[in-house]
Parts: C-alpha cells; sequence; structure tokens
C-alpha cells in the first residue's frame, strides 16, 4: 500500500544516522552523502522512506564495495533504470522500505538533477505543496497501484526538475 503521511521532523535525524552508518562502512568512497527525496522537503506530505544521494569519484569502486553496503542491510539493484547510477535500497525490521540510496560519479547530471530539485522546491514552498498535494492525491486513487502513483508524478517532476535545474545552475553561477 502506498503510504504518504504529513513531514516528519524526524527525517533529518534518520538521514543523519544512516549517512554516518554508510560513512563509516564506505569511507573515502563517500565524496558527497546528501538527504535528497520528498523527505528532504520541508512541510510536505511524503512516503516515509530517506532518500540519499550518494557522489563517488568511481562508480566500480562502489561496485567492488557493495558488500559492505549490504553487511548494513541493503539490496544492490545495479542501475535500477537509471544510466549511470548505483541503486540500494533497504528495509525496515518490518519488511517496509526505509530508506533508498541512490549513487551517481560526482558532478554527474544525474547527481546535480537530484540536488537541484531538492533545492528548488525548498526554496519555492508554494511548488512544493503543490507537489505534497498531488503526492496526496495519488496515494488515494492508487493506493495499491506504484506504477500508476508513479507516472501520476511523473509530468508534474518533469516540469520542475527542467526549472529546477535552471533555477539550480543561476544560483550557482550567483
Amino acid at each position: 500500500m502506498i503510504l504518504v503521511v504529513p513531514h516528519d521532523p524526524a527525517w533529518a535525524l534518520q538521514f543523519a544516522e544512516e549517512a554516518q552508518q554508510i560513512h563509516r562502512a564506505l569511507g573515502a568512497v563517500v565524496l558527497d552523502l546528501h538527504h535528497i527525496g520528498s523527505t528532504a522537503i520541508q512541510g510536505i506530505h511524503a512516503k516515509p522512506v530517506i532518500d540519499m544521494l550518494l557522489a563517488v569519484g568511481d562508480l566500480q569502486v562502489l561496485d567492488q564495495q557493495a558488500g559492505v553496503l549490504m553487511a548494513l542491510g541493503y539490496e544492490a539493484k545495479g542501475e535500477f533504470g537509471i544510466p549511470g547510477r548505483r541503486y540500494f535500497s533497504k528495509d525496515s525490521p518490518s519488511g517496509a522500505r526505509s530508506h533508498q540510496l541512490h549513487a551517481f560519479q560526482a558532478g554527474s547530471h544525474g547527481f546535480i538533477r537530484h540536488l537541484a530539485f531538492r533545492d528548488y522546491m525548498n526554496a519555492h514552498p508554494e511548488v512544493a505543496q503543490a507537489y505534497g498535494r498531488l503526492k496526496q492525491q495519488l496515494a488515494s486513487q492508487y493506493p495499491l497501484n506504484r506504477t500508476a502513483y508513479m507516472d501520476g508524478k511523473d509530468p508534474f517532476i518533469r516540469q520542475h526538475e527542467a526549472l529546477a535545474m535552471d533555477w539550480f545552475l543561476q544560483q550557482r553561477a550567483a
């Protein structure tokens, strides 16, 4: 069942705790690690899954260290539909998805895209609230259909991702 809940300030702490474990486990492989996704957008409804963005210097080195993440409870899923990404998921003891780790080469388009969307949403609360309302509506409309839920978000994400990238690049240039 797709569960979308009000923003929980504890999400930031959950990210920090998990990030610390990942830093300890991977050491110098970690160039940067960010809290992303809807749980990192202030004040919006979200699925209670902590999304993390990992920057590495070389994805092949990360691939060689996948066992370290598996020892932390992660499942390695390869690119999982997005070229240039390594995706890892972790479930809670009850079996519900609790964390997702999206790894990209530092500075890559995929890495920047995720940061841009998060920062844009936090800088534009009216857009973020619209996104949160859309997520609530889709979860209510498609509580058992993950594909329909994701497809319903896609036009909004594509539109605002393009705006976010332009905004983000302007912010960096300023």
